[in-house]
């Protein structure tokens, strides 16, 4: 028996497997096809503190080997998220979920983080200042070291529940952005988000998108993802979650030695509704593959 069971941020997973973030609703709608109690956890929809309807459509274009989105976080607001969201995936999902939320202040970002630390569901934050999908808030947050900081001083003095950083590839040095992170309380970093992109339709001869830029994921992301997670790990010594094309049990192994203690699956989900779910079940066949009896063993081995 190979043993999957990761600690992240001083919880047990029963694996590394984790929804990413946008990909997956909020977890109920995929229990319509199977138990979702066998992912590690999941991270559910992007939440602000108010609502918001998001970006103009159209907001999805294909690319090759992936796709752009701009979809602008569109969300119900903190509030609408605790007391219906949170209550329909108590009811299916029995395991801490880790809540991703995103602002467009320092203030919005700490709002939004002390309402839903409150939340018994939830076992860890993830603060996304990341999204390259929106103006004035997220990525820019994500891009400068002191800004990076700000927003995690802020949100460490609001919640005792594990903080996990999610940020930007879309920078200079991101080992640095992830240093002033812990340096500021942050218990883990999580990367990376979107790529930055665009599309032009030739027979218009503008931007496909209505935002003119989005956020690029899928499988071609994979050795850039890997590569910045190798490079966080050697700069902190905090906890990091590795996310960006993930489609295979192969590739969980590849962010594991890169030096992630749990994966994030993002756009796969929007191809396969069961893809987190063969990733799982296919993980003690590829260990044992590879000689690999635990999970822990390999955590940050390519280094």
């Amino acid at each position: 028996m190979v043993n999957l069971k990761v600690d992240l941020c001083g919880i047990t997973l029963d694996n590394p497997v984790i929804p990413a973030s946008g990909t997956f609703g909020y977890g109920y709608e995929f229990a319509e096809y199977y138990d979702i109690n066998i992912l590690g956890s999941l991270s559910f929809k992007g939440t602000t503190l108010e609502p918001r309807f998001g970006n103009p459509t159209p907001r999805i274009a294909e690319c090759p080997s992936g796709m752009l989105n701009a979809v602008g976080l569109q969300n119900p607001g903190v509030e609408e998220v605790i007391s219906t969201e949170l209550k329909k995936l108590s009811e299916c999902f029995f395991k801490p979920v880790m809540a991703n939320v995103s602002g467009f202040s320092v203030s919005d970002y700490a709002g939004t983080c002390e309402r839903i630390s409150g939340c018994k569901e939830v076992g860890w934050i993830e603060v996304n200042i990341s999204c390259p999908n929106v103006h004035n808030g997220g990525m820019s947050f994500g891009t400068v070291p002191s800004s990076a900081a700000e927003v995690t001083r802020a949100v460490r003095r609001v919640t005792d529940k594990p903080i996990i950083m999610k940020l930007s590839p879309n920078v200079t040095d991101i080992a640095e952005i992830a240093r002033a992170c812990e340096s500021e309380g942050a218990d883990g970093i999580s990367l990376i988000n979107t790529l930055l992109g665009m599309r032009i339709d030739l027979k218009k001869g503008k931007p496909v998108l209505a935002n003119k830029t989005g956020g690029y994921s899928g499988p071609s992301v994979l050795p850039v993802a890997i590569a910045m997670v190798y490079k966080v790990y050697e700069a902190v010594k905090i906890p990091v979650v590795g996310m960006g094309g993930i489609s295979s049990a192969e590739d969980v192994l590849e962010f594991m030695y890169a030096g992630a203690s749990a994966v994030e699956v993002g756009a796969a989900n929007l191809i396969d509704p069961f893809a987190c779910k063969k990733i799982i079940e296919d993980l003690p066949r590829v260990m044992e593959k590879y000689g690999i009896n635990d999970l822990n063993n390999i955590i940050g081995g390519a280094h």
